[in-house]
């Protein structure tokens, strides 16, 4: 059974590094920053190669466009600043010149969610899964830790078309091992478990790993699912979860309309309906405080998934009495 370890990572640092591997690899990948390339590590990719990295300042739109025009050109443009902004500032120009043409761009944002922590509500994106997710052709992925976001990287360059793919700001535990493996439109089971299924994404995965280790001191068993993968999903999962607990809880640090959430109850309620609670942000915006404060505040907690899977149980365990 997976739990989430007390190593920590930082996917900034895991992507950085995997990005600069790449383009030693690929002669065809370019990166395009925003004045945040420090933040995001990118620039290890432009000291190595100069020729192929652009950082337009703070321009966002203007990069959007840029890698779009790269990616006409033949090259696979990874464009990268903070969630706040890409997609925040720039829904236009990713709808009509990268997601519209179908282009070969790959988004990158990092400082997702609330555990941006002291920068506010103005920088905490809650929208960006839900804004990016119902744009036609784009993919949408949400890594758990450090390895798989470096996994992930590579899965993008491989996979044609555009992609979105969140990344934390603050370091998290690692959740993988060195094995593990990643494919867009896929999940990974991390902890099998027949009572309630937790699906989660990002930085939740590790909570909803100590949520299972508080239930399964309660006798209640529990499947973690990380769905790493939003758009496409992993449809076959969602329902086999559904199917063999009889209950599903999501977490997600995102709001709970549209994001992950909403993703997995479009699936349970198509194919395979059943007790259902999300976790995530309540329709509301953040405030400025450090990132675990945070998260505790606004019911993101291991505690608090695990509340709702109890309720989740109990539903469903009133409905097979009846």
């Amino acid at each position: 059974m997976s739990k989430a370890s007390k190593k920590m990572g930082d996917m900034r640092t895991g992507y950085g590094e995997e990005l600069a591997e790449l383009g030693s690899m690929r002669k065809d990948v370019v990166v395009v920053g925003a004045d945040t390339t420090q933040s995001l590590k990118t620039s290890l990719f432009g000291y190595k190669f100069p020729e192929r990295f652009f950082n337009i300042g703070i321009a966002e739109s203007n990069a959007v466009s840029i890698a779009a025009g790269l990616a006409l050109a033949g090259k696979i443009a990874f464009v990268s600043t903070y969630a706040a902004f890409i997609p925040g500032k720039c829904v236009d120009q990713i709808r009509n010149a990268i997601a519209y043409p179908n282009l070969n761009v790959k988004i990158v944002a990092s400082h997702a969610g609330l555990s941006v922590g002291p920068d506010g509500a103005s920088h905490q994106q809650v929208e960006d899964i839900a804004t990016m997710r119902v744009i036609p052709n784009m993919k949408v992925l949400a890594p758990a830790d450090e390895y798989s976001t470096r996994r992930l990287v590579f899965v993008m360059a491989e996979s044609s078309g555009p992609c979105y793919m969140r990344l934390a700001r603050p370091k998290s535990p690692v959740v993988y091992e060195d094995d593990a493996r990643f494919a867009i439109g896929s999940s990974n089971i991390l902890r099998d478990g027949s009572d309630v299924a937790i699906i989660a994404c990002g930085l939740m995965v590790a909570e909803a790993l100590d949520a299972a280790d508080i239930l399964a001191e309660e006798g209640i068993s529990c499947r973690v699912i990380d769905m790493y993968s939003i758009k496409p999903i992993d449809s076959d999962a969602i329902v086999k979860a559904a199917r063999d607990t009889g209950a599903i809880v999501t977490a997600e640090e995102h709001n709970i309309i549209g994001g992950l959430g909403s993703a997995v109850a479009e699936v349970v309620c198509e194919h395979a309906p059943c007790i259902m609670k999300r976790v995530g942000v309540k329709d509301t915006f953040g405030e400025s405080g450090e990132h675990e404060e945070l998260l505790a505040k606004y019911g993101l907690k291991a505690r608090d998934i695990a509340s709702a899977a109890r309720e989740a149980v109990r539903a469903k365990q009133r409905i097979d009495s009846r």
